[in-house]
Order: structure tokens, then C-alpha cells, then sequence
């Protein structure tokens, strides 16, 4: 393999169609269908899998055989599906997802969601990074091998409209296209992030999620604060007590032990290693208010946080008016929207019955309280590589990014992930990405490094190639 060369084909790409089409697929706002109930009658799903199915269609003809379709099963967002003849009788599955989070307030002067932006090496706007660059540089690492005639390993890429909702739809169409897939025994993921965008990061775990909708009720309508106060409880107050049960509000922990698992040794070594690499870039990537500290400034506790700790989030609330529209009456309800990232190990669904029931038995003061569970996915902890990936991987980064490879599990779910694992418990994985420092998935100003994504498709490139060389020595 001609290094520099693939190194020119790919970047050259990449400037030339993929970032134009990156442009044209951050303006449509295709939000998941968690957050567009009405998905499908607005169209913005089915015009985002047609600006990327127009593009991989051109593709083609420089990939002999390969066929694409775009699969619909009733009731289900679309899924791309696209097949690539390779030699040998092994199969590498490429995986992404093209749905997106909702708007997000906060957007810097000039920035928005569906505003594309591009800024030096940075292009703004929803769903670029997270994950729209997937099936581009998934098809620019198998387009750089043909432009060189390396064989590769039959290859089958998946994109899929329904992750930022859990993924609820992708276990239907593995099972429909269970015969054509085959057993894939290399997956490529490029979901995931990066710890810096200097060398290649693998993504070692993923923690899982469950979550939900925690509402407390205490009247039948809102009344005059001065005559209620002290008579009746507020449902904010309840809810900040059953709250309390679930996570310390002093330290951010989450309390009962049955939300932890042990810790692989691996794990912990790795996150050290990790925290050596990055030093204060831990969190010094995030948007702090001036004087705010982390919870700890044990480096390696923040890694294993964030990567192996349940942790809370509430990210919505609801029946508190905004400031200005607030007058002095007691509410008759609070609710919010919890996310509860769990273990990588920890069985999400089980986790999520879990909170159910702590949040909503003994509701004090008999107040009526209930929790409705929206997201119950598992994590995922990667089988150990073998050497020729390990080795694959080190020879990439080196090649590409001009630096070692760098292991770290991340905090963020990929559901597709764990229901691979228990598919293809034999496969060996590549999950990595783009999202590095200050890239700000799913919030205000998310941006897609543009160098990191071109080098990620050159790591993609040089490892599929491996592993066909691999198997052939078999």
C-alpha cells in the first residue's frame, strides 16, 4: 500500500464532494424520531437518506458489483444498505447512523443547527460529526483501496435513521437482513470519539443508558402560593427528595450499589494511561463558567466517571413557566426527563426497572408520582483485539496521524454495539470518531474536525486492508 497516496485520494475526496455533500446534509433538520414524532410527514429523514443514497449511487461503478439499497420495513425509519464484492469469505461490517438531536438552545452569533458553517478545519452546524461523515468516509477508505487494487474482505455498510433514539428499529432489519449480512468478523464504527485530535483513538467501552420521565403531582390545579405554602407540599421539593434517593446532591454519585459493576483492571490501566495523554485537556474541553471546578482533579477518576460510573443527567423539565410568565402560585406538578448513564456491563433494561421502582415507591406524602421509562439500552465492553488489529491499529495512527494509538472507553451509548457483541461474539471491532475536544455532540456549536474525519477514513482504509492480508495468511 502506497501510503501517501491513499493520504492524497482521500483528502482530495474529501474536499472535492464529501464536505460540499456534509454542507447540503447538516440544512436538513431530520431530527430522531424521539424528538419528531411526525417524522415521517415532514420528509426531512427521507431527504437526507436520498442526498446520501445520490451520493454513494455515483460511487458505484468504482466499486465493481456493489450494490445499494435503501430498506424500508413498515412502520420503521429507513436504513441504508450497501454491499461491496470482496475476496475471501470473510465480511467487514461498516456501520453509522444519519439521524440527529434536536436544536439545542445556546448557538453562538452566525451557528445553528441546520446553519452550515465552515470555519478553518471546523464545520459547524447539527449531525456532521454525529454521525452524517459515516457513510462518506466509510465508502472513501473502500474507494481508496480500489484506487489502488488492494483486495479487501467482502464489506457491508449500514446506516441507519433511528440511533439518537435508542436504535429500536436496527434489531428488526438485522433480523430481515440476517441471510445477507452473513457473520461479519470485523466491525467499523465511527460513532465514537476521540480524546484529542492529534493520534487515533479506540473507543474500549461504551456505557449504557436508561432514563425517562419522573413527574410528581400534588394538586388537581395550580392555587395562590400565600394561602397553599406550609399546607401543601411543593412538588418540586418531593421531587428534589426522591431525587435524592437515586444520587447525592452534595457529591453528583449515584447511591445504590446495584447500578455499579466491578471495573476490569484493563479498564483502570487504560483510563490512567489515557489521563496521562491528556492531562487537564480532561476538562479543560468543556464551555466553563469562569471560577467552576471538576468534581475531582484525580485525572483518572474523571476518566473512569465518565466512562465506567453511572452517572445523572436532567435534561428537561416541565410545568414550571419561564421567569417572566411566573406568578406566586404553588404548581400542582413537576416533571423532568432523566438520563442515567449506566455501565458499560450493566443490563440497561434491568437498570431501568431498577430506577422505576426506587423512584416511585412511598411517594411522600402520598403525592402521585410516576416515572415512565423511555430508554432501557445496554453498554458495551470490547473483546480483546488480536494482534493483527492491535498491531493494524498502531501502524495506521502512526501512518496517518504521526502518533500512537490511544485506548479509551467513552461515555456516550451506541446501542448497535452491544447487539453485535451478543451476535458476533467472535468479530474483532474499530470504533472510533471524530468527536474530540469542544466538538460538542448533540449541544450548541458541534463542529466536524475536518482533518481528523480524512485521517479516520485512512485508518479505515489501511485496517480493512490488513484484515483481508490476515485472513489470507489463515
Amino acid at each position: 500500500m502506497d501510503t501517501a497516496r491513499l493520504s492524497r485520494f482521500v483528502s482530495g475526496l474529501w474536499d472535492d464532494e464529501i464536505v460540499p455533500q456534509l454542507v447540503e446534509y447538516i440544512r436538513i433538520p431530520n431530527k430522531s424520531p424521539m424528538f419528531d414524532k411526525d417524522w415521517v410527514a415532514h420528509g426531512y429523514m427521507d431527504a437526507a437518506v436520498k442526498l446520501m443514497e445520490t451520493w454513494a449511487r455515483s460511487k458505484l461503478s468504482q466499486l465493481p458489483g456493489a450494490t445499494l439499497e435503501v430498506v424500508r420495513l413498515e412502520g420503521r425509519t429507513p436504513l441504508i444498505y450497501i454491499e461491496v464484492p470482496g475476496q475471501g469469505d470473510d465480511t467487514v461490517m461498516l456501520y453509522g447512523h444519519l439521524d440527529k438531536q434536536p436544536e439545542m438552545t445556546g448557538w453562538a452569533d452566525g451557528l445553528g443547527p441546520w446553519t452550515p458553517v465552515l470555519k478553518g478545519d471546523k464545520l459547524y452546524g447539527r449531525g456532521g460529526a454525529d454521525d452524517g461523515y459515516a457513510i462518506f468516509g466509510s465508502l472513501a477508505a473502500l474507494l481508496a483501496l480500489h484506487e489502488q487494487g488492494i483486495p479487501h474482505a467482502r464489506c457491508v455498510v449500514m446506516i441507519e435513521a433511528c440511533e439518537e433514539s435508542g436504535s429500536y428499529d436496527l434489531p428488526f432489519y438485522v433480523d430481515h437482513l440476517a441471510a445477507r449480512i452473513g457473520s461479519p468478523s470485523l466491525v467499523v464504527c465511527l460513532d465514537s470519539g476521540c480524546g484529542n485530535y492529534d493520534q487515533l483513538w479506540l473507543t474500549t467501552s461504551l456505557r449504557g443508558m436508561t432514563g425517562g420521565n419522573l413527574s410528581v403531582q400534588v394538586l388537581e390545579e395550580g392555587v395562590h402560593s400565600g394561602d397553599a405554602s406550609g399546607v401543601v407540599p411543593s412538588s418540586f421539593r418531593i421531587l428534589r427528595e426522591l431525587l435524592s434517593r437515586l444520587e447525592d446532591p452534595a457529591t453528583g454519585q449515584i447511591k445504590p450499589k446495584e447500578l455499579y459493576v466491578e471495573i476490569p483492571a484493563q479498564r483502570v490501566e487504560q483510563a490512567k494511561l489515557s489521563a496521562e495523554v491528556l492531562g487537564a485537556d480532561i476538562y479543560d474541553k468543556f464551555p466553563w463558567v469562569e471560577g467552576m471546578q471538576p468534581v475531582t482533579h484525580d485525572l483518572a477518576e474523571l476518566v473512569l466517571n465518565r466512562t465506567w460510573r453511572p452517572q445523572l443527567a436532567v435534561t428537561g423539565i416541565g410545568g414550571i413557566p419561564p421567569l417572566e410568565s411566573a406568578g406566586n402560585v404553588l404548581r400542582p406538578q413537576t416533571s423532568v426527563k432523566l438520563s442515567l448513564r449506566v455501565p458499560p456491563t450493566l443490563n440497561g433494561a434491568k437498570a431501568g426497572e431498577f430506577v422505576k421502582q426506587l423512584l416511585e415507591k412511598d411517594p411522600p406524602y402520598g403525592a402521585k408520582v410516576s416515572f415512565t421509562l423511555e430508554k432501557d439500552g445496554s453498554g458495551w465492553n470490547a473483546p480483546a483485539l488480536s494482534p493483527w488489529l492491535e498491531q493494524a491499529v498502531s501502524d495506521a495512527s502512526q501512518n496517518y496521524f504521526g502518533a500512537p494509538a490511544t485506548y479509551m472507553g467513552e461515555g456516550g451509548s451506541i446501542p448497535f454495539m452491544g447487539m453485535l457483541g451478543e451476535k458476533f461474539p467472535k468479530a474483532q471491532f474499530l470504533i472510533t470518531g471524530v468527536l474530540g475536544p469542544h466538538s460538542n455532540a448533540h449541544g450548541p456549536n458541534e463542529f466536524l474536525h475536518i482533518p481528523t474525519g480524512k485521517k479516520v477514513s485512512m485508518v479505515v482504509a489501511e485496517v480493512v486492508a490488513r484484515h483481508h492480508q490476515q485472513g489470507s495468511k489463515a
